[in-house]
């Protein structure tokens, strides 16, 4: 087994605003259900991409999507309205990060803005071989930033006591 702080003293670590990402896109026809609304898929995609750079960004290595918690969407999301998400890490382990993402719709003329739905995507950073791979620490350096941590943790364990049954 591999000691995270040798691998912590190895890698280093960063700190959240390193890696965070905003990303916006306009949403078009080809978005569209049958009702005008953003299919939930699409959203799911640009969400797991924003995620996914978030990821990338921090270990500065490929990332692989290897688990994404329950996700409720709570508004719809209309053709013309600009699909705005934001990514940053709450949890690193050794090789697996945990990213939050946010998703908010903006209609661009009224500047009204609805929150959609929030998930939280893990990732594994991936070596040159494609195995999983060490990542640099996370560096807390807000109460809000422990917490997220804790709360990531925790999530993070009870994935893998799901994944052992």
């Amino acid at each position: 087994m591999v000691n995270e702080a040798v691998v912590s003293e190895t890698l280093g670590s960063k700190r959240v605003v390193d890696s965070r990402v905003t990303l916006h896109q306009l949403m078009n026809p080809v978005d569209a259900n049958a009702l005008g609304n953003v299919h939930g898929g699409v959203i799911l995609k640009v969400a797991d991409e924003a995620a996914a750079i978030c990821a990338m960004r921090h270990a500065r290595r490929p990332c692989v999507t290897v688990a994404i918690d329950s996700v409720s969407f709570h508004s719809p999301v209309h053709v013309g309205e600009l699909l705005a998400l934001t990514a940053a890490l709450t949890y690193v382990g050794r090789t697996s990060m945990e990213v939050r993402v946010q998703v908010h719709a903006e209609n661009p003329i009224s500047g009204v803005v609805t929150h959609t739905n929030s998930a939280y995507f893990v990732f594994v950073a991936l070596d040159a071989q494609g195995l999983a791979t060490g990542v640099p620490a996370l560096e807390l350096e807000t109460e809000e930033q422990r917490v997220a941590f804790a709360e990531g943790q925790a999530r993070q364990s009870a994935r893998l006591l799901r994944a052992r049954r």
